[in-house]
C-alpha cells in the first residue's frame, strides 16, 4: 500500500485539478491519533464540491485500488468529508470552510506543501 503522504498529495492534486481553492494538506501524525493526513479545500459551488469529491475516489481508486471507508455529508450541506482512514479529506463550500475553520482548530498541525509534486498517472 502507498505510503499515506503519496495518498495524501495525490488528493490535493485531484482537488487542484478540479479547482479547489486553497487547498491545504495538514500532517496530523502529532496532533492526532485518528489519522496521519487532513487535505481541507474550498470550493464555490455544490457542482464543484461534487466534482471535487469524485475527482478525488476516482484518482484513490484508480491509482492506488482505495476506496473510502466512510462518507459523511453531501454536497447540497455544503461540506462533504471522505474519509480513507490515514487521510481525511474535507471539501467545503468557501463560506463554510470560514465557518467552521478547521486549520485554526488543527494549528499545531504541521502544514505540507503539496504543489509541484509528480502525479501518480498522466492526465491524457
Amino acid at each position: 500500500m502507498a505510503e499515506s503522504v503519496t495518498i495524501a498529495r495525490a488528493c490535493a492534486q485531484a482537488a487542484d485539478d478540479k479547482k479547489a481553492a486553497d487547498i491545504a494538506l495538514l500532517d496530523m501524525r502529532e496532533a492526532a491519533s485518528f489519522t496521519d493526513f487532513f487535505v481541507i479545500c474550498g470550493a464555490d459551488s455544490i457542482p464543484q464540491i461534487r466534482a471535487i469529491a469524485d475527482a478525488i475516489r476516482v484518482r484513490l481508486r484508480e491509482d492506488f485500488h482505495r476506496r473510502p471507508q466512510a462518507e459523511d455529508g453531501f454536497p447540497a450541506s455544503q461540506w462533504v468529508v471522505l474519509d480513507y482512514g490515514d487521510v481525511v479529506i474535507h471539501i467545503f463550500h468557501n463560506e463554510k470552510r470560514t465557518y467552521y475553520g478547521l486549520e485554526s482548530l488543527w494549528s499545531d498541525a504541521p502544514r505540507l506543501d503539496w504543489s509541484g509534486l509528480p502525479r501518480a498517472r498522466s492526465s491524457s
